[in-house]
């Protein structure tokens, strides 16, 4: 066991990360040694950051609380504290369910733990964090909550409101990051086309994106988390005309039967998001666009699941997670809906329409093969270099996968020609 080393285990979203990313800045102010994610946590003091969002993330939650508990009891670590979504919504139950753990915060009173130590808040690090991320990217989180309120989604029970962050203070952050090395930011929010909403009743998503842009030393900008109802055009024209804002979008679109979205309280509707799909494409040639979509909502029939292989036949998503309905409790789907889809019926749903995506990025990526991309290197893995292109995001998207007798280092920009494909990633050669 270190003394005066903390460990911060981040679960769930890079939204966790980021506040994981302040708490261990602030750890360090006060001269503690902070380690992120440890493969073997040493440290005399633990803290886990917690996911709320859906069943299987609760329970890995629940289960790293259990190890580390069970760590405490064994003398292996001192003290052991709980923060993020899990603790903000059931900080009683576990409270009284798992005593080992020395406090539970929520979502937003976290940095009492360091009261709570006997250290003090340092002001001056106020906003600054501790990049765990490889040293060329960083997320940048622009707001807190949301106002959406789909029937299915347990994030504004947990996370309250839609609250944006000054725009001031972002573009401040994004300059202190640019001068730490950082190039490559991925701009994230549980809605950031809402960005400014609450504090003038107008979108100011496009203003923050392009002054973001307007910054030296900003050589990538990606947008993660849109939501099509009254989604504000002016951003897409922005994509278009900053060379250092990928064309990419992250926007959650769910399902497409106007049955399922009226269910889903989604406040749009089925040719509405064909006509957005298709002014996207048309406003920014070449983007790709990442959606997620489910499967399972109570009352789907197989008619408006065909519908929505259908959408996504015609729709070709560059790229696309899926997931099968899981009940919230509290939210109004688990209050008014019966959760009437079996199981066996949600998982093979689930799994016929991955298996028609695995097909279209399959189709996709091969396309690329001949061309000639700009890539951000990420790391080394054995005999390859891995990167991506603007259209990847990190974790979640295709890779390119670079031989080379070359060094090439990490964080810079090669130019690079792509030589083959697999269903989701590519092979280049330096160009």
């Amino acid at each position: 066991m270190k003394k005066n080393q903390v460990d911060i285990i981040s679960m769930g979203c890079s939204k966790n990360l980021v506040d994981s990313e302040l708490l261990m800045k602030q750890f360090e102010a006060n001269g503690f040694h902070c380690v992120h994610n440890s493969k073997r946590p040493q440290g005399e003091i633990a803290v886990i950051n917690t996911c709320g969002f859906i069943e299987s993330a609760k329970e890995e939650s629940i289960n790293t609380i259990l190890e580390f508990a069970q760590a405490k009891q064994e003398g292996r670590i001192h003290k052991l504290f709980v923060m993020g979504c899990l603790s903000q919504r059931y900080q009683k139950e576990l409270e009284a369910e798992i005593p080992q753990v020395d406090k539970f915060y929520g979502k937003f009173n976290y940095k009492q733990l360091l009261t709570d130590l006997g250290k003090a808040d340092i002001a001056s690090c106020d906003g600054k964090r501790h990049i765990t991320t490889p040293h060329h990217y960083a997320y940048v989180k622009i707001s807190e909550g949301c106002d959406r309120h789909c029937a299915y989604c347990a994030i504004p029970i947990i996370t309250g409101q839609h609250v944006s962050r000054p725009k001031h203070e972002i573009l401040d952050e994004v300059r202190d990051l640019v001068s730490q090395g950082v190039k490559e930011f991925q701009v994230i929010a549980q809605e950031l086309t809402y960005y400014g909403m609450d504090l003038d009743g107008k979108k100011h998503i496009a203003d923050l994106i392009r002054d973001m842009a307007d910054i030296k030393g900003v050589k990538w900008i990606r947008l993660h988390y849109a939501y099509p109802h009254q989604f504000p055009m002016d951003l897409l024209d922005v994509m278009r005309e900053k060379p250092n804002v990928c064309k990419y979008l992250d926007i959650a679109f769910q399902h497409i039967s106007d049955h399922m979205l009226e269910r889903m309280h989604r406040h749009v509707t089925k040719q509405e998001t064909f006509d957005l799909i298709r002014t996207i494409r048309e406003k920014v040639p070449g983007i790709h666009i990442r959606t997620t979509l489910m499967t399972g909502f109570p009352g789907e029939t197989e008619e408006d699941f065909e519908e929505l292989m259908e959408f996504t036949r015609w729709a070709r998503f560059e790229r696309m997670g899926a997931f099968a309905y899981s009940e919230e409790e509290g939210t109004y789907s688990a209050l008014h809906y019966k959760d009437d889809v079996p199981e066996e019926v949600k998982n093979h749903r689930l799994d016929q329409l991955m298996d028609l995506q695995q097909q279209i990025s399959a189709e996709i990526e091969a396309e690329k093969v001949g061309k000639i991309m700009q890539v951000i290197i990420d790391r080394k893995e054995g005999d390859y270099y891995i990167g991506r292109t603007e259209f990847c995001s990190p974790e979640v998207d295709p890779e390119v996968l670079i031989r080379t007798d070359q060094t090439l280092r990490v964080g810079r920009f090669y130019t690079v020609k792509m030589i083959a494909s697999e269903e989701f990633d590519l092979y280049g050669e330096i160009a």
